[in-house]
């Protein structure tokens, strides 16, 4: 260890020159950098928490978030949760049992009609009678249709009107009829007066008073004082294939 001068005024000197320089030290050690944060750990951790929050802008470096910026992120936060949600939902797909079912449903239904085609052109050539249901007696228009329809268990009501109210209804449209489907008439205002029964490729079976026998015609007509015009259709075979009674739509 160096010794001091021996000459009492310099070693006063120097003994003021450490002194100086040790509380330069001590200051520097324990001084806070300008840089720091000052604030208590609990108030670092509620900013920082803040921060992290998703769709939450909060003040970086001094600078506070507009209204603008704050709307910004939350309408990215929302998109961001919706593009999860949408990958997280799948279509779910009909299981073999279910395409079974439907499949075996719908050879029901095109069985049914075939019958019902079947069944009205039986009856093709019987005259013509004025309340008549049975082969036997003669028909009508009505008792025709609830005669073919009953001999293969679906049930109508007796009048052409009650049974243009019954089943589902169907667009006035060749293209979308379906054997079996019942095809209603009417003159102008007024109600249904006449119904026969699609066989396909534009055609009917029907009871006709013109003819005085039940025939087979096409669906379409020219206009005649003895045609009164087609008004609608009514599906039934569809709802009773499918187990269901034949009810008002």
């Amino acid at each position: 260890m160096t010794s001091l001068p021996s000459s009492p005024l310099l070693a006063s000197r120097l003994r003021r020159l450490v002194g100086a320089a040790g509380f330069v030290c001590a200051a520097t050690v324990l001084a806070v950098p300008a840089h720091a944060d000052a604030r208590s750990p609990k108030a670092r951790a509620k900013t920082t928490h803040g921060a992290v929050k998703q769709g939450t802008p909060t003040a970086v470096g001094g600078h506070k978030p507009t209204a603008r910026e704050r709307a910004k992120a939350r309408s990215i936060a929302a998109a961001s949760r919706t593009r999860a949600a949408d990958h997280r939902t799948v279509a779910r797909r009909p299981s073999a049992t279910e395409r079974a079912t439907s499949l075996a449903a719908a050879a029901k239904a095109e069985r049914l009609r075939d019958s019902v085609v079947k069944v009205a052109r039986a009856q093709i050539g019987i005259p013509y009678v004025l309340g008549g249901n049975t082969p036997v007696d003669g028909f009508d228009c009505s008792g025709l249709v609830k005669y073919v329809m009953a001999a293969l268990h679906v049930s109508l009501p007796r009048t052409a009107a009650e049974q243009a109210a019954v089943g589902k209804r169907v667009a006035r449209d060749p293209g979308s009829l379906r054997p079996g489907d019942l095809v209603t008439f009417a003159s102008r205002g007024e109600g249904v007066s006449h119904i026969g029964i699609y066989v396909g490729n534009g055609r009917m079976v029907h009871a006709s008073t013109a003819a005085g026998q039940v025939i087979e015609v096409p669906l379409v007509r020219a206009p005649s004082a003895q045609i009164k015009p087609w008004r609608g259709v009514r599906r039934v075979v569809a709802v009773a294939s499918d187990g269901g009674s034949s009810g008002r739509q």
